[in-house]
């Protein structure tokens, strides 16, 4: 008998995908993968929105505090690992429910990645040059014209991101965009049913507002506090990309003496706004998801969790 397709839950930040895999995961037996490229790192809890602890006790959350930060882990790890641990899953009669809001751990499970070419030092010195020289914004702005989708899922302030992506342009004479689109491929047969819970700008907007608010009553300063005290040369020197994540780099510049608490705490708010933007644009432009509308009540995410059962149990 075949099996129903493999259930992902993806979204923006906020937009209440773990507590809607929770819910289901706990319906019907079944267990999390985490498609959250911060949430596996131990010690990093408040900012990343991990789910709490009786949460993680009583659902197994695969992906969730298994690495050190500083520990290599990348999209293609993800995508292979979790694709094991699915198939395992299934051969123990538990129905795995993938949930997390990383694009590209994402696109790797779904779609697998391209071959892209290796890099060329001559042009990736070259453009560390004009990094240095004429910003991220200047460098930004060519991948605007250059290859626009792309550049709508990224972070200016990733510069090796930025970078990697105008390399590829010139040693290849093709986008990232069109290269993902054409070459890529699954890295198994296994089929998905992909669920986006979606809801207008303003109400996510508010939503992440007042989440950040709660972090930071939660205890998200002394939580960076403690990180930064640990890895502050680290952060520094640009050698740790878990914590050059939103939540953290505001309150760490903050620590530095950049900008007051309060700063902090509203460009925390912005910078996470921003990311939900790129999430949405990377997921409408790049994956095939069902947008289902977003729960706003009890019955609401009742009923949604029902039809959702329905489709893989």
């Amino acid at each position: 008998m075949s099996q129903k397709p493999v259930l992902v839950i993806l979204g923006p930040t906020a937009s209440g995908k773990t507590e809607l895999a929770f819910r289901i995961a706990r319906r019907i037996g079944g267990e999390i993968i985490s498609a959250d490229s911060r949430q596996i790192y131990r010690g990093m809890d408040i900012g990343t929105a991990k789910p709490p602890k009786w949460m993680l006790d009583e659902i197994r959350h695969h992906f969730v505090d298994e690495k050190e930060i500083g520990e290599p882990f990348s999209a293609g790890d993800f995508a292979e690992q979790a694709t094991e641990r699915i198939r395992e899953l299934r051969q123990r009669g538990i129905t795995p429910i993938v949930a997390g809001g990383s694009t590209l751990y994402l696109e790797g499970l779904l779609k697998g990645f391209a071959e892209l070419p290796q890099s060329d030092p001559e042009i990736r010195a070259r453009l560390t040059r004009e990094l240095e020289q004429h910003g991220a914004d200047a460098l930004y702005r060519r991948l605007e014209t250059l290859d626009p989708e792309q550049a709508r899922t990224l972070d200016r302030t990733k510069t090796q991101r930025l970078m990697r992506s105008l390399e590829i342009i010139e040693i290849s004479g093709t986008t990232v965009t069109a290269m993902q689109r054409k070459t890529s491929s699954p890295l198994s047969d296994l089929d998905f049913t992909v669920i986006g819970p979606d809801m207008p700008r303003e109400q996510l907007y508010d939503r992440i507002n007042r989440r950040t608010a709660t972090m930071m009553q939660a205890g998200l300063e002394a939580e960076a506090r403690r990180l930064y005290d640990r890895f502050r040369d680290q952060w520094r020197n640009k050698n740790l990309n878990a914590l050059d994540t939103v939540g953290y780099r505001e309150l760490f510049e903050h620590f530095e003496g950049k900008y007051d608490l309060d700063t902090a705490t509203t460009l925390i708010a912005q910078h996470t706004r921003n990311y939900a933007k790129r999430q949405l644009t990377f997921f409408r432009n790049r994956l095939d998801v069902e947008w289902v509308k977003g729960p706003l009540d009890e019955a609401g995410i009742e009923a949604l969790v029902e039809s959702l059962c329905e489709k893989i149990a």
